[in-house]
């Protein structure tokens, strides 16, 4: 039901851009997280059901933006300034009743890799 794209490999410093589309109801919050090989899952982002309110992790804060279409369930994350520690497995998530950090996401993607080489 949620299907991301845009992962792959950046070199430390550079920038990637992931998608994620959702079909069915609009989802109250959609957000990213992610997790890096030996650690938990981690929250990324999240973002309200237009968009317009948000919040990130302090680790990418500054460095990444999600961003959502008005009324649509896709949601983006660019993220620039990349370096080592960004690698994992990134995933976007939706709820229908929440969004942000706590939100209890019931529906995830499959995850696409990102890699970041020094």
């Amino acid at each position: 039901q949620l299907v991301e794209s845009g992962g792959g490999l950046a070199q430390a410093g550079g920038s990637l851009r992931l998608s994620c589309a959702a079909s069915g109801r609009i989802f109250a919050g959609m957000g990213w997280f992610r997790q890096a090989p030996g650690k938990e899952r981690e929250f990324v982002a999240g973002t309200n059901w237009d968009g317009s309110e948000s919040s990130y992790a302090a680790s990418v804060k500054g460095r990444f933006s999600i961003s959502r279409e008005r009324n649509r369930n896709t949601v983006y994350l660019q993220m620039n300034s990349l370096n080592p520690e960004d690698t994992a497995i990134y995933y976007c998530a939706a709820d229908t009743g929440d969004w942000g950090p706590t939100a209890t996401y019931h529906y995830w993607g499959q995850g696409t890799q990102v890699t970041v080489s020094s």
